[in-house]
Parts: C-alpha cells; structure tokens; sequence
C-alpha cells in the first residue's frame, strides 16, 4: 500500500481526493490547494493513497488547528479522514491512521484529537472506526459533537487534563436577539466555495436576512461559536447543521422560518 504526502511541490499535481473530478469544484479545489499551501508552514500533514480514489488523512498540530480547542498543545488534530467507494473494508482507514500516529509521536505529540458524534453523520469520522482504533470521548458540545482523543500517555493523563472544546463552542450558540439566517465557512473542503456561489440566487431573493460569513484566519475559527468550523448554519442565532446547504435545502429552511 503506497501513501503519497503532500508538499508545497506537488500539491498542484496531485489531486486532493474528495473533488477530483467534478469540474464544477474547480473553484473549491483551488481554494482548497491555497488553503493547504498555507498550513504547511504550520505543519499541516495531508496524506492519501497513491490511487485516483477518496483515500487520504488531513491532520496537524491541534493548537494550529481551525477548531476551537482548549488545553489542546501538544496533540494532533485530524481535520478529515475519509475511505470512500471501493476502497472501503480494505484496511486503508486503519493504516492512514497509523501513518498519523506514527507521524505524531515522531513529533514528540502527546496524542490525536479528531471530532465525531454518537451516530454516523456526513463529514464527521466515525465514532465506532475511531473507538477500535483506540480513541476515547472526553468532551462534548451541544448538539451532537463529540471530541476523541488517543493519548499516547496511557492512564497517566488524568481525564481533567485532557483537551475539551472551548468554552464559547459548547452550546452552538451565537447569542440571543439575532434574527435570519447565518451561514459560516471556510475554504477548507472543496465543496464548500462552489455551493456558497449556487445559494446567492435564493438569498437574493428572499425578504428574509441571511448572512454569509467566509472564515479566513484560524484566530477567527478558533473563536467560533460551535464545532463546525468548516461550514455552519445558525437559525436566529441557533444551530441548524453542519451540512453543506444546496438551493433546495436553503429554500427549505426559509420556507419554515416563519411557521
């Protein structure tokens, strides 16, 4: 089984696994190259097999991370692990993970953070995988994130002491008073930027407000108000989804808003 790291040097060649072929994300992968690019100098690690196929690990060091995390230094932060289609059953997820591992404690980390949910949902890991493979929750946010760590410490880090979401991500809240419709993202996954174009028709033209908040700094992701950072939508300021909305569910939601 042949992994291929990505670098700064053939990050333009190769592709990045989850929008290959689909030249309607070519704006999306773009972005996603630049926003690759970028974390490199952070120590960003995107690791994928070398196959035209859904295979690949993104992590890096959790206090570099887009995610708002406390008492997080020293691990690392999986951003993405993703098997697809055939590739499935075949030990592929298994061993990226243990290409993290051991890339992590050559690093001198002391663990790998990464976010589930106790049932399997789209763009989040799944949580039974991650608990054969050693993970552990040990923290929580509302309304269905959960945070799993592997410590490389084994019961000498005491539970009080592992990491947790920040205090402001824990309710998924942006606050009381707000009113519309609030969609928060990054250039992180591909799909995110062609999808955010493709919904600017409906937000036109609807009386109701929806806000669109691109999230470009990692001190702007670090601070945001659930788990979500990737992509987020907020109802008069309340969670709604972590999904990637296309027109028909945007459409959807402010059908409903006045019911």
């Amino acid at each position: 089984m042949a992994l291929i790291t990505l670098t700064r040097d053939n990050l333009e060649a190769e592709h990045i696994c989850c929008a290959m072929a689909d030249k309607k994300s070519a704006a999306g992968v773009a972005a996603k190259k630049e926003w690759l690019a970028a974390r490199m100098a952070d120590g960003l690690r995107f690791v994928k097999l070398d196959q035209r196929g859904k295979v690949f690990i993104e992590y890096l060091p959790a206090e570099k991370a887009w995610m708002p995390l406390a008492g997080a230094e020293g691990y690392a932060f999986i951003d993405c692990l993703w098997v697809a289609g055939r590739f499935r059953g075949q030990g592929y997820g298994r061993a990226l993970m243990q290409a993290c591992e051991a890339d992590a404690r050559g690093r001198g980390m002391k663990g790998i953070l990464i976010i589930s949910s106790p049932k399997k949902r789209p763009y989040l890991a799944d949580k039974r995988f991650l608990l054969k493979q050693g993970f552990a929750v040990c923290d929580t946010a509302e309304p269905y994130f959960e945070l799993l760590v592997k410590t490389f410490g084994g019961d000498d880090d005491p539970a009080d002491r592992l990491p947790r979401f920040a205090p402001g991500a824990r309710k998924s809240s942006m606050g009381d008073d707000i009113r519309g419709i609030d969609i928060f993202y990054t250039a992180q996954c591909p799909f995110t930027v062609p999808y955010i174009g493709l919904l600017k028709p409906v937000t036109g033209a609807s009386g109701i407000p929806v806000r669109i908040h691109r999230i470009t700094a990692a001190g702007q992701a670090q601070g945001h108000c659930c788990p979500a950072t990737a992509y987020s939508v907020f109802v008069d300021g309340a969670f709604r989804t972590h999904e990637i909305l296309t027109p028909a569910k945007l459409e959807k939601i402010l059908s409903e808003y006045n019911d």
